[in-house]
């Protein structure tokens, strides 16, 4: 237990301090730190220049500046990253990559490059026709300019050789957060909702390589302990992210258990590989174009609910928690569609709205326990 609190400790240093990260890779490396707004950025072309990527997902602030540049029924991921890039918070950053995913991500990245002249803001657009050949090429071209664009900003060349070893680390890491998934559920008492967020989200910080040590580390820790029995309330999240952090602190109090996600700041983020075959950039194409499931990817056959109701029945879940990013268009518009199957599969669920702007951690809590007592009378 002492070595899986030692890696749990090195894992929450770098979610509590991600600031002293990006400085420490700056005076160890000399080279750059590349932010990478929500979601599916190609980290991999970042990383095959020797440069560190980080994710920026914003967090709990208040709105002071940002409202210049965005309304209050915008995004709040994305309010509050306007704010703390306005405030300075992301200054050390070398520059940010944003993925023009949604509309109001369509506006960070013209008002970044007006609001915040310090950090460069490169702009990728994303076919959603993207199961087609012209869709495909369509985003090789797009990575290709991001590829040169890091090239002029760094100085140095990035090979296909170095993508290509950048996409086998990245692969062995999604696989690695995918088995640390599937073994977290035998030991719920020890990895808590909280500690299975925390070791997932520190990802977002560290060199992928040494991350992916590190939580193999902890599966083999893990391992070597007997299973662990809960009677908690077994659930699968599904939204954007399950913060702020007061919301999975709840899960503790009312005996909720996390058996498995569809959460944009999780498990998008690992379930899918960069196939094989073609050249890196096609590669790195071709995994958005096998994205599944996700309120951000086109798919007219609309799999996520289904792909949902099975994780159910995998993993013998008791219910689903919809974490509704307050005013995410994409979100809501999926929403109804799950609700239906949902209730057709007879599968209990909580729709929970999220906000980064105000702590409204006694709403949550009435909901929480509401839907726990509702559970534990099943």
């Amino acid at each position: 237990m002492q070595a899986i609190a030692t890696i749990l400790r090195e894992m929450e240093g770098a979610v509590k301090d991600p600031g002293g990260a990006v400085r420490a890779f700056k005076q160890e490396t000399g080279r750059e730190v590349i932010g990478c707004l929500p979601i599916y950025v190609p980290e991999e072309i970042i990383y095959a220049g020797g440069m560190l990527p980080i994710g920026v997902w914003g967090g709990q602030t208040n709105i002071v500046q940002s409202g210049t540049y965005l309304p209050s029924f915008a995004c709040s991921i994305m309010r509050a990253i306007m704010e703390f890039a306005m405030r300075g918070v992301y200054n050390d950053l070398s520059a940010v990559v944003c993925p023009m995913h949604c509309d109001t991500l369509k506006c960070i990245g013209e008002n970044w490059k007006v609001g915040i002249s310090e950090v460069p803001c490169f702009c990728l657009v994303y076919p959603q026709n993207r199961k087609n050949p012209s869709g495909i090429s369509y985003l090789t071209t797009e990575f290709e300019h991001l590829r040169k664009k890091l090239e002029s900003l760094s100085g140095r060349t990035i090979t296909d050789e170095a993508i290509n070893q950048a996409i086998v680390i990245y692969n062995e890491h999604r696989k690695t957060i995918r088995e640390f998934t599937r073994v977290a559920r035998d030991y719920p008492l020890t990895i808590t909702a909280q500690k299975r967020h925390m070791v997932i989200k520190s990802g977002f910080f560290m060199d992928k390589a040494k991350h992916t040590l590190l939580v193999k580390s902890l599966i083999s820790e893990l391992k070597a302990l007997p299973a662990e029995k809960s009677s908690g309330i077994k659930v699968i999240l599904t939204g954007i992210m399950a913060e702020p952090d007061s919301f999975l602190e709840l899960f503790n109090q009312y005996n909720l258990v996390v058996v498995g996600d569809d959460l944009a700041h999780e498990s998008r983020q690992f379930r899918t590989d960069v196939p094989a075959g073609g050249t890196p950039l096609e590669r790195l194409a071709r995994r958005w174009a096998e994205v599944q499931g996700c309120s951000l990817a086109y798919d007219p056959e609309k799999r996520r609910s289904n792909m949902l109701i099975d994780m159910v029945r995998e993993t013998g879940a008791d219910g689903v928690i919809v974490t509704m990013m307050k005013f995410c268009e994409p979100e809501e518009f999926d929403y109804p569609i799950l609700k239906k199957e949902f209730e057709k599969a007879n599968i209990p669920h909580l729709y929970i709205e999220l906000e980064q702007q105000a702590d409204s951690a006694e709403q949550l809590r009435t909901r929480i326990q509401g839907f726990a007592e509702m559970m534990s009378t099943r």
